[in-house]
């Protein structure tokens, strides 16, 4: 059944070639392994990286606590939209001066970057609401900013009259959006210069 092996050499050279398949065995799974925690570590880092990237995208929420439209003289068109802001509860700084703003009506659409960083119109400003905040970041709960649109400026010019509607997207420097819906009143007074929207 079995063939006996009674040369001493012939047992030799079947144990040396059992022990290179062994050895090649080794070095296989070794760079596999290799391999394997290689991939492993990379997707930890891009996981890591995108929990983080999601939770900044989450967490840091710009939040509009009032909106106004004003205009300069009585009975006119509305061209100047203030909107106080305030960052949400567990967020991180905003810097402002890296937002962007996305103002959509039923003329069409505006991009608009802070007076900062553009040289040209569109564009919008930020004014300190409160003593204690800086117009440039929200650091605090309690910070309150005014984001002031001109809507007159730019190639089309828009402006609110009652009755109008717009959207409002703004977004942070990690890509977080906070989308307002703007609504002007039916009828305006003729002496009004501040509406609430």
């Amino acid at each position: 059944m079995f063939e006996q092996i009674t040369d001493s050499n012939e047992r030799g050279q079947v144990g040396i070639g059992t022990l290179i398949v062994f050895i090649a065995m080794v070095l296989v799974a070794a760079i596999a392994a290799g391999v394997l925690i290689n991939t492993a570590g990379s997707l930890q880092s891009q996981a890591s990286d995108t929990g983080s990237e999601t939770q900044q995208t989450v967490a840091n929420q710009i939040e509009v606590v009032h909106a106004v439209a004003e205009n300069d003289t009585a009975g006119g068109t509305f061209e100047q939209l203030n909107l106080t802001v305030k960052k949400s509860a567990g967020a991180d700084v905003i810097d402002l001066t890296s937002v962007t703003v996305q103002y959509t009506d039923n003329e069409g659409s505006l991009t608009l970057a802070h007076n900062s960083t553009v040289d040209s119109a569109p564009y919008f400003n930020t004014t300190a609401a409160t003593t204690e905040s800086d117009k440039n970041s929200l650091t605090d709960t309690s910070d309150r900013v005014v984001i002031g649109i001109n809507l007159g400026l730019g190639d089309n010019p828009s402006v609110l009259e009652p009755g109008d509607s717009a959207t409002i997207e703004i977004v942070d420097q990690s890509g977080a959006k906070f989308t307002y819906g703007v609504t002007m009143p039916q009828t305006v007074s003729s002496d009004q210069t501040v509406v609430k929207v």
